[in-house]
């Protein structure tokens, strides 16, 4: 197996498919996941990235399944055409995760694994839409989700980080925003938003001191009462629709609602999700907010 995209990577792991794989994408070592749970693949020959994909490279590598990301579309028809099967997956919601995680393990025989994985999902988002379900509006905070560039950048209401929000109990700060991709806001957009709680993603090129420090946001409600959190940055990026994505909604369910979850406990449950799809041994304290 060859892995173009560090989506279909992290599934691979979770679907038990390490020993399989014979090439992944560029810049694996930066993944921390890999070296907690799979450190040999930071090891195989790297395929490039979306933007500069190594065509002849993969082919080289003769591969008997080759995963991309969608917009390699013209390079899996290449390789198509020469007899490399080669499947392409776009999880940019949880529902195309799900779809992204079956199509993988029917082309690698890994189906046992990937049950497994997606009756955890359907469980963990049962027990959240039970927790937050009576929530009253009232009790559903306003919610800004900065971008990994810059706190001036948001996600809009058709992004996967807005609906990670919903899911959490909380209301999108920037709902009324159109689009599927981070958007730049200007201080006064922010300052007119004014969101009771500022969440920063794992990969951010800033810290939330940043935000804390910043004199023109003094007079948000989430800076005057210190309501600005970062996503643990030890994993994966739990905002985007990564095979653990869900633990995502889980942080900020118990960072938005501890009296509901409280925070030992989606520790705990990172700690189990990852034994037991990872093989891997996490941290707790590593798990922060």
């Amino acid at each position: 197996i060859v892995s173009g995209y560090y989506i279909s990577s992290s599934a691979c792991i979770a679907l038990g498919l390490t020993e399989k794989m014979a090439g992944i994408e560029a810049k694996a070592a930066s993944r921390p996941i890999y070296k907690l749970a799979a450190p040999g693949l930071m090891d195989l020959p790297n395929v490039g990235t979306a933007k500069e994909f190594d065509l002849e490279g993969c082919i080289a590598l003769e591969p008997d399944l080759v995963i991309l990301p969608l917009k390699l579309k013209d390079s899996a028809e290449t390789m198509t055409k020469m007899g490399i099967p080669t499947i392409l997956v776009n999880p940019e919601s949880h529902e195309l995760l799900v779809e992204a995680i079956e199509l993988i393990s029917r082309a690698a025989g890994a189906e046992a694994a990937a049950d497994k994985l997606i009756a955890y999902y359907n469980t963990e988002m049962a027990e959240i839409d039970q927790l937050t379900g009576e929530l009253s509006e009232d009790a559903r905070p306003l919610v800004y989700m900065s971008g990994n560039s810059s706190y001036l950048t948001t996600s809009p209401r058709d992004m996967y980080q807005s609906s990670l929000i919903s899911a959490a109990g909380g209301k999108n700060a920037a709902g009324e925003i159109e689009g599927a991709s981070w958007t730049e806001v200007s201080y006064e957009q922010l300052l007119a938003m004014d969101p009771q709680v500022i969440v920063i993603p794992a990969e951010a090129a800033y810290e939330k001191e940043d935000i804390l420090k910043d004199p023109q946001l003094t007079g948000l409600a989430a800076v005057k009462a210190g309501a600005v959190y970062k996503m643990p940055d030890a994993f994966e990026a739990w905002d985007s629709p990564v095979p653990s994505g869900i633990l995502g909604s889980k942080w900020l369910l118990s960072v938005l609602h501890e009296d509901l979850y409280p925070f030992s406990d989606f520790q705990a449950d990172v700690k189990a999700f990852y034994g037991e799809f990872y093989g891997a041994e996490i941290d707790e304290a590593l798990v922060t907010k």
